[in-house]
């Protein structure tokens, strides 16, 4: 594919998936459903019951979700905030985890209050931080080949009780006084080494409980119900840990995984839409390679989140010395830079719920912004206007990580979900371990303020050229309008014969 072809199918792409999955949507009795996909035939949402499957002499001429058809209308249009609820398996796995959530914030304090309880070196905690996240970084590649491979409900079932088991091992362990902080090492790289199968298979499986249309609304809803634990969890866990100790934080979260085990059992398996599992065969993780990288749909959106995910947000680096040497705060005005930044993402992901599919324009918008804001907090006079600052980033980068999740989601063939969701995941999380040092380095010795300002250059810069080159190879152009009523920026087409395609698209 040239370039200009393949750019165009991306951007066509940003209302809801490639075009050759599209094309693979024809034989809908043979081949698992494709990221547009029609509407299975659940009882739970109406829009399912009225959508009838194309015949074979239609499909071809099908029109793509985005278009101006009434079945681009169907499914692309937003359903509302909370839209993919209406699906009864998606409902059962959202309040599911709604507790397990819950249950692993409280596991993080405990478990980083264990260790420097232990130790008294915040060098060890940063231990088990790298320990936990390491198995992503060299592994995380063949958890999105084992999602592919085998079935997805029953595979999370497994990953979930795994993580169960190890919150209950690591209670006993502290209850009965016999932890050690080699122990706590352990269990956080065996909890890594189950992550690493547990997260793409998550994000891939979501593709599976609910239709095309509310997709984009469930990753959102998963963001915001992960930013509400994110909220709770660490409040309870303090409580817990003051009053009972840090082991029986543990146990409740062992128990918490009851929640959504039970979730994932009581769906209902013909509701589902499951995806074929690819048959073991060598070569298939240079396949998802080479399929990321034949895409710039996928590929530039990806090379973005790397870069963020590595210099963007290292904000536990960060906050910590801008509360002890730029503000000389406490530990409770610590915290509550962490709760403007949970309250700001959580706002993100309630806003990214009421939108419909995402474009690459917002995309690369929300890093820009993300990037710019950043830089902006370098320069904040005072810690209340930092605070409103971060508050304002946790929207803007929570935005960009649903839309990356669910651009990604949406672009990809089914049979690729796992691997593609992997690499994803690989990029955005695995580059913690090398970016943070990088951070960290740059803040112990040219303070935080010159640190956060270098996160934020460096994802403002990153979202322009990956926005540039999306353009120039879309064959698009820049263009600024400042009559009244206009869009101030836009991107319209180099040349007019492909103004209609591109306007739509875009």
């Amino acid at each position: 594919m040239t370039p200009p072809a393949a750019a165009s199918a991306a951007i066509r792409t940003d209302d809801s998936t490639t075009e050759s999955a599209a094309t693979t949507a024809a034989p809908a009795d043979s081949l698992a459903p494709t990221p547009v996909g029609l509407p299975g035939s659940g009882d739970d949402d109406p829009d399912e019951r009225t959508a009838a499957a194309p015949t074979a002499a239609s499909a071809p001429t099908r029109q793509t979700p985005g278009g101006d058809g009434p079945t681009g209308a169907r499914f692309t249009r937003p359903g509302g905030m909370f839209s993919s609820l209406r699906v009864r398996n998606y409902r059962y796995y959202f309040a599911g985890q709604v507790v397990s959530n819950t249950g692993t914030w409280m596991q993080r304090i405990a478990q980083d209050w264990l260790v420097l309880s232990l130790t008294g070196s915040p060098l060890a905690v940063g231990i088990t931080t790298a320990m936990q996240f390491l198995p992503m970084l060299l592994l995380g590649l063949w958890g999105g080949v084992l999602a592919d491979r085998l079935p997805k409900r029953r595979l999370l079932i497994a990953t979930q009780g795994a993580m169960g088991l190890l919150a209950v091992g690591l209670a006993v362990l502290t209850v009965s006084g016999a932890v050690t902080a080699g122990y706590v090492y352990v269990f956080a790289l065996l909890l890594g080494l189950v992550t690493v199968v547990d997260n793409p298979t998550r994000q891939a499986f979501v593709s599976e409980m609910v239709p095309a249309k509310d997709l984009a609304n469930a990753v959102s809803l998963n963001a915001a119900n992960f930013q509400t634990a994110r909220l709770i969890g660490p409040a309870v866990a303090g409580l817990l840990i003051a009053a009972v100790g840090s082991g029986w934080a543990f146990a409740v979260n062992a128990l918490s995984f009851a929640a959504v085990i039970g979730g994932l059992l009581a769906m209902r398996t013909s509701e589902l839409r499951p995806t074929e599992p690819v048959t073991r065969q060598s070569g298939q993780l240079r396949e998802g390679l080479r399929y990321v990288k034949e895409r710039p749909e996928l590929l530039w959106p990806m090379v973005l989140a790397g870069f963020i995910g590595t210099f963007g947000f290292n904000f536990p680096t960060l906050l910590a010395g801008f509360a002890s040497d730029t503000f000389h705060v406490g530990a409770g005005q610590y915290g509550l830079l962490n709760t403007a930044m949970a309250v700001g993402s959580l706002a993100g992901a309630l806003l990214a719920a009421r939108r419909g599919v995402p474009r690459l324009r917002r995309l690369v918008g929300a890093a820009l912004v993300f990037g710019a804001l950043e830089v902006l907090a370098a320069f904040a006079p005072g810690y209340w206007s930092f605070a409103l600052l971060l508050t304002l980033i946790g929207v803007f980068g929570l935005t960009f990580n649903t839309s990356v999740n669910s651009m990604i989601q949406l672009s990809t063939d089914p049979e690729m979900r796992g691997r593609v969701s992997g690499l994803l995941v690989l990029v955005f999380t695995g580059g913690t371990p090398v970016g943070a040092p990088v951070v960290g380095w740059v803040t112990d010795v040219y303070g935080p303020r010159l640190g956060l300002l270098a996160c934020g250059a460096v994802s403002a810069l990153a979202a322009l050229v990956v926005g540039l080159v999306l353009a120039r190879s879309a064959d698009l152009k820049v263009r600024v309008d400042l009559h009244r009523g206009s869009r101030v920026v836009a991107f319209v087409p180099r040349t007019p014969v492909r103004s209609r395609e591109l306007a739509t698209a875009c």
